[in-house]
């Protein structure tokens, strides 16, 4: 478990390398020499209070928000201050769930997978437009009649895999997801985790996860930074999360919503040993 990264310089196994970013809105300072390191093929987990700008260091990374100062690279690319022309290049490499899904209510479910295909690809004909969201479509666990439907006509957990299918339309190596689960019943919730996780082995895709759902930290995620006093202050798996101090750390991960993650994940864990043996 790290406090903040050893290498200033990043290493090629580093997809995202984030050094001393700093985001301020007039007085209110929100991230203030901010570290952060995220490994390929990783699903890394990022939580923290009301107000310690997970969205906002999101928006930092994909090019949505200017930061004050700092550093940041995605695949071995910087954004800060990158042309338009390199960082639209560059943004066809990563695919973003917006919390809410952020689909064009006008647009069909398959036309809103095609958005991103049509602003970089303009040449694809109309029926390969079809044919790649189709199987974006299933490929994000909806059923193919979802793919004429409109976000009005489908339910909270359908429209998230929507907006997944649309993330997943470019054939991304780096998947951005903001509360991904949020609204969710607890079955649809882990549905989904069940999903990241297996199209992140299969796609071998590097996701970044910002949530404040535990049984979603404790089920898929790979390491976790939380964020605090405008910064990361602490970087692991659950286990060595719990091994440290800080108050906050604490709270989150051991108050009684913590303890029933954790007690969750054990009993799942049980079952598919005990099925293994038997």
């Amino acid at each position: 478990m790290s406090t903040r990264p050893t290498d200033t310089d990043g290493d090629s196994d580093d997809v995202i390398v984030v050094r001393g970013l700093r985001n301020s809105f007039g007085e209110q300072v929100v991230h203030d020499g901010l570290d952060l390191d995220v490994r390929r093929g990783e699903i890394y987990g990022v939580v923290g209070g009301s107000g310690t700008g997970k969205s906002v260091l999101m928006r930092s990374i994909i090019g949505l928000q200017k930061p004050q100062a700092g550093d940041i690279h995605v695949l071995g690319e910087p954004t800060i201050d990158r042309p338009e022309t390199e960082m639209v290049d560059l943004s066809k490499r990563w695919g973003v769930l917006f919390q809410g899904g952020a689909l064009f209510s006008t647009l069909t479910v398959a036309e809103n997978v095609q958005v991103p295909l049509r602003e970089f690809y303009k040449a694809l004909p109309q029926s390969l437009l079809d044919e790649i969201a189709a199987y974006k479509v299933v490929m994000s666990g909806l059923p193919a009649e979802a793919g004429p439907k409109y976000p009005s006509q489908l339910s909270g957990g359908m429209r998230k895999r929507a907006g997944l299918a649309r993330a997943l339309a470019l054939d991304p190596e780096v998947l951005f997801l903001d509360e991904p689960t949020a609204g969710l019943d607890p079955i649809g919730a882990a549905a989904f985790d069940e999903l990241i996780r297996s199209l992140q082995k299969t796609l071998g895709l590097t996701v970044f996860l910002i949530t404040h759902d535990l049984d979603t930290l404790y089920a898929i995620c790979d390491r976790v930074a939380v964020l605090a006093d405008h910064k990361v202050i602490a970087v692991g798996t659950i286990d060595e999360l719990l091994a440290t101090d800080h108050p906050w750390i604490q709270e989150y991960f051991r108050g009684p919503r913590g303890r029933a993650a954790s007690a969750s994940v054990d009993h799942a864990a049980a079952k598919e040993i005990a099925g293994t043996e038997s």
